[in-house]
């Protein structure tokens, strides 16, 4: 495992990190803690590791930080604030101490490596977001500065108060959106770390129709897994499948190598329950592909896949 540079500031971590999202929620119910997949993570080289208040308020941090806890300080550590129980934002500074306090006790650590809103708060200037930030980095509980699904103008006027290392948004083969912001992150020197990269795994080859899924799984409503878009969806991923196979890779390494081939500074957070996916996703960040392999890649997929990544009422809204 190689490891990349996320922003101006020093954070170094893997090529490849590790979601946890999927242990808690959002995938179907399950008593996996996730251990064994977040052990067999960090010895295939992953030094990333993500999670949220929001991923089972504080269950998922507790379940990342007793996993970690024997490797925590050879590690890096993200989490984020800013989601109510009901899905609100609250993003006011007292908010954010707050949940950055309960956050350090859930993960058992006396640090957080980097500290991530969310999602915008129309209600919060984004200015007192990142001063907060900034007061807890000076205090040494917090390293580095994160958005989560921000836009430009989000973007410039947090880093002109403390410098964001990172930007977090779905990024994949599936899902292009983000290359627009490709500009600013190169103008302030800001790392991307893509979540959903294997298009919530529908670019493992394992996808069924959405009404297939557990009533409490999100592929059940997104709009990928819908008729029509869905059939599209396959189609493209069995092509991928068979141009995986040509080169010796399943499907879903070549889409992470694809990632990462977009440039140095993307570092993707595939997540599973199951060490073996685990210990699969680390090692495409060995895959080199081609030239011709990308435009092969291209030609399949120019502009991304079929259906919204979101349905309309949970879209994120990018300022």
């Amino acid at each position: 495992m190689h490891n990349r540079t996320l922003g101006n500031l020093g954070l170094t971590t893997s090529a490849i990190g590790y979601g946890s999202m999927g242990i808690s929620m959002a995938y179907g119910w399950s008593t996996d803690t996730g251990r064994d997949a977040i052990v067999a993570a960090f010895e295939a080289g992953v030094t990333h590791f993500d999670t949220a208040e929001l991923y089972g308020w504080g269950e998922n941090e507790k379940a990342l930080g007793s996993a970690v806890a024997p490797f925590r300080n050879d590690i890096t550590i993200a989490t984020k604030f800013g989601f109510t129980p009901d899905f609100g934002f609250d993003s006011r500074p007292d908010h954010i101490r707050a949940v950055v306090e309960n956050s350090l006790r859930h993960l058992g650590t006396d640090h957080i490596d980097v500290l991530y809103q969310h999602r915008f708060d129309p209600t919060v200037p984004i200015e007192d977001v990142a001063g907060t930030v900034k007061e807890l980095i000076d205090a040494g509980r917090v390293r580095y500065f994160g958005l989560s699904e921000a836009g430009e103008e989000t973007i410039r006027r947090a880093h002109a108060v403390q410098r964001v290392s990172v930007l977090q948004t779905e990024y994949s083969l599936f899902e292009r959106d983000v290359e627009a912001l490709f500009p600013v992150l190169a103008d302030l020197g800001i790392g991307l770390v893509p979540y959903s990269p294997l298009g919530r795994g529908f670019l493992t080859g394992t996808a069924k129709p959405a009404s297939e899924y557990e009533p409490d799984d999100m592929r059940r409503t997104d709009p990928r897994w819908q008729p029509g878009p869905f059939e599209q969806n396959v189609a493209a991923t069995n092509a991928l499948t068979d141009l995986a196979r040509s080169i010796g890779v399943t499907v879903g390494q070549l889409a992470l190598a694809w990632l990462l081939a977009q440039g140095d500074h993307i570092v993707p957070i595939p997540g599973s329950r199951n060490a073996a996916r685990v210990r699969e996703n680390a090692a495409a960040a060995e895959v080199v592909l081609d030239q011709p392999t990308l435009d092969r890649i291209d030609d399949i997929l120019p502009h991304g896949g079929w259906g919204a990544r979101y349905t309309p009422e949970n879209m994120p809204s990018w300022k």
